[in-house]
């Protein structure tokens, strides 16, 4: 079976700075994959790249085999690939409700827009919050709210940039047993910014490690978290710094 996204030799440049460097990978209908590395690595860039928000210097993005780097980011999501963003950026002075549905309609008229915002919150725990608000939503409230809209897009693919960043244990299992269903219930393909790493081993088959913009490890957790260049990179200063 074809690749549902095939990444070949992505470069990004920003002046004389190479934020992302020949970057490569596939991953497969219904993959769970994480993306680490240290700050400044280029994860948030190579996420921005994919979803059409920065166009790469050189390589290809393919989405279920038609090619979409450098398109326009609403092209692309309604293609069927979009991410969440790192500080949600929801709209203040509208309801949760109404921030969904302006992601919905991308692809729907209004009415059948609202009613997948209204699913979408359902799917993420937050339907009795649906006419709040979103400045009285709390931190946990906003990054599932930010989520949410990502799914009114109704993707195939889905990046998410760091949702679990301000939650509580028990609110990052909530929220990981979403990221499941939507993969075991909708075939899904999930990418993943984590600075968990706990959370991270627990939910990705698959780990893609960043250092420098360069992808020096691609493999199980297991197999990523025992990699000499890994633990030099990042995972030998994050033990350290949870020691």
């Amino acid at each position: 079976m074809s690749p549902r996204v095939c990444v070949r030799g992505v470069t990004v440049r920003f002046g004389g700075l190479i934020a992302v460097n020949d970057v490569g990978f596939e991953a497969a209908a219904g993959e769970i994959i994480g993306l680490i590395g240290p700050n400044g690595a280029g994860k948030t860039t190579l996420f921005s790249t994919l979803v059409g928000l920065v166009r790469p210097a050189a390589g290809s993005i393919s989405l279920d085999g038609a090619r979409i780097e450098g398109r326009k980011p609403h092209v692309i999501a309604r293609a069927g690939m979009t991410k969440t963003f790192q500080n949600t950026a929801l709209f203040p002075g509208m309801s949760l409700l109404d921030n969904v549905m302006t992601a919905a309609v991308v692809r729907e008229d209004l009415k059948s827009a609202r009613r997948t915002a209204e699913a979408c919150l359902e799917r993420v725990g937050l339907r009795k919050a649906a006419l709040a608000n979103v400045a009285d939503l709390t931190f946990p409230q906003k990054a599932l709210a930010e989520l949410a809209r990502a799914l009114a897009v109704k993707p195939r693919v889905l990046l998410l940039d760091e949702v679990m960043a301000a939650l509580t244990p028990a609110e990052m299992d909530e929220v990981m047993a979403t990221m499941r269903s939507l993969r075991d219930e909708d075939g899904m393909t999930l990418l993943v910014v984590e600075h968990h790493m706990r959370a991270i081993m627990r939910l990705c088959e698959r780990i893609l490690v960043l250092n420098f913009g360069r992808l020096i490890a691609d493999g199980p957790p297991s197999c990523v978290s025992a990699d000499p260049d890994v633990i030099r990179a990042y995972l030998g200063q994050d033990h350290a710094h949870h020691a």
